[in-house]
């Protein structure tokens, strides 16, 4: 029987993975400039010289523009899903994102300070807003531990989110037109810009720190039960606690400053896992992660193909789906 049962959840997950793969060459082939699915092993693996001026153009869109920015999607939208599942453990509540305890913000906040006053480069704007998370984390934290449980956290995170808004508010008055431009398209959201050397320079570290994460499901799971039953476990409740935020604030920053603002996709995969799958987390953090990179690659697929030749935010997209689905969510609780 628990080998029938392992061979069934081995089954979904060769699936999900098919699914995610099939996706990938699909999305990448079309668009604007519409690739045949039957050309694309030939523009792979052919050297230029066998192709023609045709097969060229769609191969120099393909490697260049499709493949690039699909696989950034995938990435994206599985860290953010990854992100999500997480605080929602942290805060025993399916309603529960990264910009909860400010993270969001806080990178938010150092990337518009680097649009406006630093020109706006990635080379400026990764860092900046890696900084602006830590350190909007890292004051959430001091200023929430003053209070048991999460609490304070949760109140904290309040503060800073709304001290962010209004500094980001103030930075977007001060912007000339070009930079104005620049932060209403970033605040909406776009994988516009990702490119080989982006994939390189934030794949390696935002896997790594996503397995780092996998591997606390175990404290997760005990987190379930409440803090105190998780305390008797033997979980050193507050050391994990910093850990997991601290994991997450190193996600978020990064790729709030690649992708700009894509929101509930951290609030609505994780919740549609865990329907799926129940609440172990051993099996819902991979799972968030898949079905992320799922959603999100689908609705990078919609935001170019919905208006072309031009190109919706994707954080338009993810909202105009995930708004909806959350009243539902809100709607169907039980009071």
């Amino acid at each position: 029987m628990c080998c029938r049962l392992q061979f069934a959840h081995s089954i979904h997950w060769l699936l999900a993975v098919g699914v995610l793969l099939a996706l990938l060459i699909f999305t990448a082939s079309h668009g604007t400039v519409q690739i045949p699915l039957n050309a694309i092993p030939s523009l792979l693996f052919n050297t230029a010289q066998k192709l023609n001026d045709e097969q060229q153009f769609w191969r120099d869109v393909l490697l260049e523009i499709r493949l690039p920015r699909v696989l950034f999607a995938a990435l994206a939208g599985g860290v953010l899903a990854l992100a999500g599942a997480t605080m929602q453990a942290l805060f025993r509540n399916p309603l529960a994102e990264p910009g909860l305890i400010g993270i969001s913000s806080g990178a938010s906040l150092g990337a518009v300070c680097a649009i406006v006053l630093g020109g706006g480069s990635f080379v400026i704007l990764a860092p900046a807003a890696f900084l602006g998370s830590i350190l909007a984390t890292a004051l959430a934290y001091h200023l929430g531990r003053r209070y048991a449980g999460m609490a304070g956290l949760l109140l904290a995170g309040i503060a800073i989110n709304a001290i962010c808004g209004s500094l980001m508010g103030l930075f977007t008055y001060l912007a000339d037109d070009n930079q104005l431009r620049s932060l209403t398209f970033w605040n909406m959201g776009s994988l516009a810009g990702a490119s080989w050397q982006r994939l390189a320079m934030l794949a390696p570290f935002l896997l790594l720190i996503s397995i780092w994460i996998m591997r606390y499901w175990r404290a997760m799971n005990a987190l379930l039960l409440g803090e105190r039953e998780a305390l008797h476990l033997g979980f050193a409740i507050k050391g994990l606690r910093r850990k997991l935020i601290v994991l997450v604030a190193l996600l978020i920053g990064p790729l709030v400053a690649a992708t700009g603002g894509i929101g509930f996709v951290g609030l609505v995969v994780p919740h549609c896992a865990r329907m799926l799958l129940g609440a172990d987390h051993r099996r819902l953090l991979p799972a968030s992660f898949l079905l992320g990179a799922i959603a999100l690659v689908l609705a990078d697929y919609i935001a170019r193909i919905a208006v072309a030749p031009a190109e919706l935010p994707i954080g338009v997209v993810t909202s105009l789906i995930g708004g909806p689905f959350f009243l539902w969510l809100l709607l169907s609780r039980k009071s």
